[in-house]
């Protein structure tokens, strides 16, 4: 079980903020903003478009959903999604709360948040999610 997995069947801490039987979101613990959450699906699967088309739609479609609840939460122009990361072989989407295209670039300085403050976005984005 690779670690997004864990994450998602609770073996290991995260913060979450929201969840389906099929797909979990929580934050990402190196965030571009307050709000940058990720978004998986609880199968394990490498590769974004190693997913199949129903999945692919399920998670576009949940992403979408927490997508509103981050910008209800935390008010921004857009909630930009990317595709991107090697570090972990589970498929993942980035939600980012952004005022310009500038907030998108990971190469950005990551935010440096206390436990208090990761929960506090959590709860805000959770109470938001409809």
């Amino acid at each position: 079980m690779d670690i997004f997995s864990k994450i998602a069947a609770g073996e290991i801490p995260s913060y979450k903020c929201a969840e389906s039987d099929k797909f979990y979101a929580f934050l990402d613990i190196n965030p571009l903003a307050k709000g940058h959450t990720l978004v998986i699906p609880r199968r394990e699967v490498d590769y974004f478009f190693d997913m199949d088309d129903d999945e692919i739609a399920g998670i576009t479609v949940f992403a979408k959903r927490v997508a509103a609840a981050i910008k209800k939460a935390f008010p921004c122009r857009k909630v930009g999604m990317a595709v991107l990361g090697l570090e972990v072989a589970h498929a993942h989407v980035h939600l980012v709360p952004m005022q310009s295209e500038g907030d998108m670039l990971f190469s950005n300085p990551k935010l440096k948040l206390s436990n208090e403050e990761f929960e506090q976005i959590a709860k805000k984005i959770r109470e938001a999610f409809e």
